[in-house]
């Protein structure tokens, strides 16, 4: 026999090996190409190129890392920030990766926070930097680091409720199966009494018999002998009997619910006894059915009259018994067809559905087909086809019957076992449920984690940067061009930082305390320590 290669230079395993790297390589050349463009860009400084390689080399070796370590990543990429300013935009990138990819929260919430504190320490301790500066730096950080990490953790969880979802739905089909399966088992294991039962009668009256012809006069001894030898046998086979299938019989129930040699005659005049409306067709020359078939057939009537008298009280019922539609005179259609339930009825119970599955089994086994379901009219109909079996005595189904169960979907394996890594149904729900919460809690965290944040930040913020540089509107209206420093009303004891690519020599920025931002408000010049002009800076 041939074993087929499937290693070769163009087999799939090596095209997905080689096609695995890619999305690594098209974030890598992503987030490279802001670095690269503003490294390419002249002006060209000294070790420029140095840089970029640089730059190009920390920024693959996150990408690398980030499958694994995905938090490495981001702290690679953070530090390259501290030399390069264009880290920056691959920085919420890395972030929401490391969300989406992290189990924990608690190693990126450290990470966020010793980076807060220790950048705080770095620039208003020993750099020196604004509290502008400080507070640009902190809110890069909130914005594009954090809140995209809490995206990507709001995914996560939105995926592993996924995964829950699917389980749970998998574990309830899981559930109905097995207990689908446990019904078809419980009823081989009613057939396998009333085999018992009904065998064991037989067998027992064989010996009786045996045992009679035992004590015949005119019996010649070596008969007598054989008929001996015959009632030992019959009476050890009944025996071995009881002990196969009698351990099938449940405990606390009775051996059978039908009475020994009752006919589906029987019970239609039962059930019309009391007080249904039901009327039986006879196809004419039907006789008896023999073994199994009869046993199935009786088992349809009376499951089928007992659902009409519960779901559609009061509705006519109809019983036919006719050889099967192929002609062949092989084998017998029981159909039973209950009418809608009349108006006014009080509302019925919800069936589970059990007794029509094992109705469908005890139909299987006789080696029929079993159709059930409602009609045009609003009632419902259940139609079984039996064979008739070729010898009454064996039962052996007559050729062109398929064992075939009512619904294939529902076959399982018959072992119900949950074990071997298989959730049950209420650890999955549990797990659903957990995971509902996880993606409610993520999504509240997204959404208010960073407003809170930023709330806070701003309350840092606006007292340290405003504090003595807010001037107000009405003593701004009162300073005069001309007067000397020192004369004008209510001048601040200490200035805003002036905005970038604004500074004049001579001039001073002062804030009318606008919130968070605290943003220069009104510009004031002097010349010779005198106030030389005034205006309102445009926000």
């Amino acid at each position: 026999m041939r074993i087929l290669d499937r290693s070769g230079p163009g087999s799939p395993d090596r095209v997905h090996r080689w096609l695995r790297p890619l999305p690594d390589v098209l974030l890598w050349a992503v987030v490279a190409a802001p670095i690269a463009a503003a490294r390419l860009s002249p002006p060209h400084p000294r070790f420029d190129t140095a840089l970029l390689v640089g730059s190009l080399a920390l920024l693959a070796v996150a990408v690398a890392s980030g499958r694994r370590r995905p938090l490495v990543g981001l702290l690679l990429v953070l530090l390259g920030s501290l030399v390069d300013g264009n880290f920056v935009f691959a920085i919420p990138v890395f972030s929401y990766l490391t969300g989406r990819r992290s189990a924990g929260a608690a190693p990126a919430a450290v990470l966020f926070g010793v980076i807060a504190v220790g950048g705080t320490v770095l620039n208003l301790g020993l750099l020196g930097t604004g509290a502008a500066t400080w507070f640009l730096l902190a809110s890069v950080l909130l914005f594009a680091g954090v809140f995209p990490w809490l995206v990507g953790r709001y995914r996560r969880q939105q995926q592993e409720l996924t995964d829950a979802g699917r389980r749970h739905v998998e574990a309830l089909t899981r559930e109905r199966r097995g207990a689908a399966e446990r019904i078809r088992l419980r009823e081989r294991a009613r057939i396998a009494e009333e085999m018992h039962d009904s065998l064991g009668h037989d067998l027992s009256l064989i010996a009786l018999r045996a045992a009679a012809l035992e004590l015949a006069d005119d019996l010649p001894s070596a008969h007598r002998a054989a008929v001996g030898e015959l009632r030992a046998s019959v009476a050890a086979a009944t025996e071995r009997l009881h002990g196969i299938i009698g351990v099938l019989r449940e405990e606390g129930r009775p051996a059978g619910v039908a009475p020994v040699g009752e006919t589906v005659a029987d019970l239609v005049d039962g059930a019309r006894e009391a007080g249904m409306a039901v009327r039986l067709d006879v196809a004419p020359g039907t006789v008896a059915l023999p073994g199994m078939t009869g046993a199935a057939a009786h088992r349809v009537v009376r499951e089928a009259l007992t659902n009409a008298a519960r779901y559609a009280p009061g509705a006519p019922v109809t019983v036919t018994l006719a050889p099967s539609g192929d002609g062949a005179g092989d084998g017998i259609e029981v159909r039973v067809r209950n009418g809608p339930a009349p108006a006014g009825q009080p509302p019925t119970p919800a069936s589970s559905g059990s007794g029509l599955l094992a109705l469908a089994e005890r139909v299987r086994l006789a080696g029929g087909v079993l159709d059930t379901g409602p009609c045009p009219d609003g009632g419902y109909a259940v139609r079984a086809r039996l064979p008739l079996p070729a010898d009454p005595f064996t039962g052996v189904p007559a050729g062109g019957w398929s064992a075939v169960p009512a619904d294939p979907g529902d076959v399982t394996d018959g072992t119900g076992d949950d074990g071997g890594g298989i959730e049950p149904p209420a650890a999955a729900e549990r797990r659903l449920r957990e995971a509902r919460r996880r993606v409610r809690r993520s999504l509240v965290t997204a959404l208010a984690a960073p407003a809170g944040l930023a709330l806070a930040l701003s309350l840092v913020y606006y007292p340290f940067a405003t504090a003595g540089t807010v001037l107000d509107e009405s003593a701004y209206d009162r300073m005069r061009p001309g007067s000397a420093r020192a004369d004008l009303p209510g001048l601040p004891r200490r200035q805003l930082t002036p905005p970038l690519g604004t500074s004049e020599p001579g001039c001073e920025y002062y804030t009318d305390g606008n919130f968070p931002l605290a943003e220069p408000t009104w510009r004031l010049c002097f010349t010779d320590g005198r106030l030389a002009s005034k205006e309102r800076i445009a926000q």
